[in-house]
């Protein structure tokens, strides 16, 4: 590796750290937001939907967009949106401008998590260098998914929720010049077509489902629930008309013909929808529930993430020698185990003490290393039956389906789960979506086992530390395959 590609490597993967960090770093900050600006599960739901809706809507036109104007541009507005969007969140006086800052942050994240990617893999051509390169962007950037709780914590405790929108503009603006110093400029094709049509109604659709399904756990403004549900299905429908028609198809329906390439990224949402939505549910338990602080909230939250990062290579070197549908369904299985132990988990007075939290402990650890097994291999299984020649695609499908299944659990688990006012109510339905998730990832290993063939895959295996998050992201229309 010569020195410009190392300090190019090193500049992507501060910005990557930088998104990450702020996705798993809001689930802290979730009761103190709803303290700060007055509002309550239902409010705070879209704190971190805005930033996934918008996250899912526009990743797939991220990495076309980087082939019209320029991978090393792209990431520069990626981060100059994201670190704008920072600065609102900080500022933001009520929820809605909140959420609508936070849906810009998920924006500039669409464009900087499969760009960045593909500025790596144009400073590195060959193979080999390239495979390690961006092993070690998804290492580091892995690093952020136990940090961001950690650093959260402690941040909204000592300096209240806004302090974790003010670490990103800092860090940003220095990261924005040294890209500009030392990143070459890279090519641009100007014909790249793009689907704007098909990318706002990606994003209707999504929001809309997302806003029924919040408003419906509220028990509130039927009428308007009922309007969010038809638009949701009007907007489905259009995407589906639009599709057929234009040449750049935002999503291409006929990559989603083949069982298994759908079945994959059915499973890839599931994942996140669980998986997402009970660390959602456990962390306002544990803050507005257990009153805990931010920070030990944060550090119980760990054990969650570590096996994550931990699993993600191992995954990768079973996907390689057994195929996906093993270490599928032994991740989904064991994160099946870790749901049903949301049925211990009790209610109680204020405060956790270490007997509390070790019958969430197995929760924590269950969920954690079932998705890292997972993960890994439902990505491989997706770019193994993705239509020849259309890997970038099948990337870029797989993660948003992965950021839409993470909207949907926050929604879904949020209504379940409904005020923390009441614990007694919170804790049932705590004890139900044990249950629920439980059934899900058991679901989940019969897709597995139904649709995803056995034996070693011929696509290559995402590998790399923290490859496998639910957050991470992946290149989704640029010329070049991602298979580190």
């Amino acid at each position: 590796m010569t020195r410009r590609p190392k300090r190019t490597l090193l500049l992507m993967c501060a910005g990557m750290f930088l998104v990450l960090l702020d996705v798993s770093v809001i689930n802290v900050a979730v009761p103190a937001i709803a303290a700060g600006l007055s509002t309550g599960t239902g409010g705070v739901q879209w704190v971190i939907d805005a930033y996934t809706i918008a996250l899912a809507a526009l990743l797939l036109s991220g990495g076309a967009i980087g082939d019209r104007i320029g991978h090393r541009r792209a990431v520069l507005v990626g981060l100059l949106v994201f670190g704008t969007a920072s600065v609102v969140c900080a500022l933001a006086p009520d929820l809605a401008v909140l959420a609508g800052a936070r849906a810009g942050q998920g924006a500039g994240a669409a464009l900087l998590l499969p760009c960045s990617v593909a500025v790596i893999t144009d400073a590195y051509p060959g193979r080999a260098e390239q495979a390690r390169a961006l092993g070690v962007w998804a290492g580091v950037s892995s690093l952020a998914l136990p940090a961001g709780p950690l650093l959260g914590g402690v941040l909204v405790q000592l300096l209240g929720w806004r302090s974790i929108f003010w670490l990103n503009p800092p860090i940003v603006l220095a990261v924005l010049a040294a890209i500009l110093l030392a990143v070459p400029a890279g090519r641009a094709d100007r014909a790249r077509r793009l689907d704007p049509a098909g990318a706002g109604l990606v994003a209707v659709a999504l929001a809309a489902l997302v806003y029924a399904v919040i408003g419906a756990g509220r028990a509130a403004g039927g009428a308007l629930v009922a309007a969010a549900a038809v638009v949701a299905v009007c907007a489905g429908a259009g995407l589906v008309a639009v599709e057929r028609r234009v040449a750049a198809a935002t999503l291409p329906l006929d990559a989603l013909r083949g069982r298994a390439f759908t079945g994959a990224n059915l499973l890839a949402s599931t994942m996140n929808l669980a998986t997402n939505g009970t660390l959602f549910a456990v962390t306002l338990y544990l803050q507005s529930v257990r009153r805990v602080s931010p920070a030990t909230a944060g550090l119980l939250l760990v054990p969650i993430f570590v096996p994550l990062v931990a699993l993600s290579p191992v995954a990768g070197r079973l996907t390689a020698r057994y195929g996906p549908r093993r270490p599928m369904l032994a991740g989904a299985l064991l994160a099946a185990a870790g749901e049903v132990g949301l049925l211990a988990v009790p209610a109680g007075a204020a405060g956790l003490g270490a007997g509390g939290y070790l019958r969430l402990l197995p929760t924590l650890l269950g969920v954690g290393v079932g998705v890292g097994l997972f993960t890994a291999p439902v990505v491989a299984a997706a770019l193994r039956a993705a239509p020849p020649g259309r890997a970038g695609l099948a990337n870029g499908m797989v993660n948003t389906a992965r950021q839409a299944g993470t909207a949907l659990g926050v929604a879904v688990f949020g209504a379940v789960v409904g005020a923390a006012a009441d614990p007694g109510r919170f804790v049932a339905g705590l004890h139900r979506l044990g249950v629920a998730a439980a059934l899900l990832w058991l679901g989940a290993a019969v897709v597995a086992h139904r649709v995803v063939p056995a034996g070693a895959p011929g696509a290559a295996v995402p590998g790399g530390r923290g490859a496998g998050h639910p957050t991470a992201g992946g290149r989704s229309g640029s010329r070049r395959r991602v298979a580190p």
